[in-house]
């Protein structure tokens, strides 16, 4: 691992994760390049920011539970291919319903040049700390639709709240927010905010 980077959850006390490109549950349907563990990355800075929004969250009954950080370089070219792949129906339906799979560069859901590859983006939620269930967001992980922007139309009020809450102890603790997915938040400061790196998370 390159210096300044580290496991999140060697740093972030009781964060929880589910490294979904580590796995075959995500919109390409299996294991993508580079995700040799399911673990999250991050740069130290990152995870000073997270404990605290850790602490926020906590003082209002939640936890995190964090899908995605530092992501390697040629996972994001192996996207690029997917993208080019001829459609096989077997994620759409939950990922990407509403546009094709080359649209997701276009409408800006994935980018050839992604803020993770800088390890200051991280993916992430929040669980009820009393019972451990996500909290309602109108939406999983990348569900690629307007549904998923901040301020979508046709959720709850209860969703809507969630994700405000989520938005407020992000901005609070140092990072900004993205305006088409309510999961993703970029750390403002972030250490190497021109350096797109390609260690793989092993």
């Amino acid at each position: 691992m390159k210096d300044g980077f580290v496991f999140v959850d060697e740093f972030v006390s009781g964060v929880l994760w589910d490294a979904k490109y580590a796995t075959w549950d995500n919109f390409t349907g299996k294991p993508v390049d580079g995700y040799l563990a399911n673990r999250i990355v991050g740069t130290r800075a990152l995870c000073t920011a997270l404990e605290g929004a850790r602490e926020e969250a906590a003082s209002r009954g939640f936890g995190l539970l964090l899908w995605d950080g530092y992501r390697p370089q040629r996972a994001v070219d192996s996207f690029l291919r997917w993208s080019e792949q001829p459609e096989d129906g077997r994620t759409k339906a939950r990922h990407y319903p509403n546009i094709d799979r080359a649209e997701m560069f276009e409408q800006g859901y994935v980018a050839a040049k992604s803020g993770h590859s800088r390890g200051g983006t991280v993916d992430l939620t929040l669980y009820h700390s009393a019972t451990g269930e996500l909290a309602p967001m109108g939406g999983d992980h990348d569900l690629m639709d307007s549904i998923s922007h901040h301020g979508a139309e046709g959720i709850t009020h209860v969703e809507a709240r969630n994700r405000e809450y989520l938005r407020s102890i992000m901005e609070d603790c140092g990072f900004s927010s993205y305006d088409c997915e309510w999961w993703h938040y970029t750390l403002k400061d972030e250490p190497y905010p021109d350096t797109y790196f390609d260690f793989p998370i092993a």
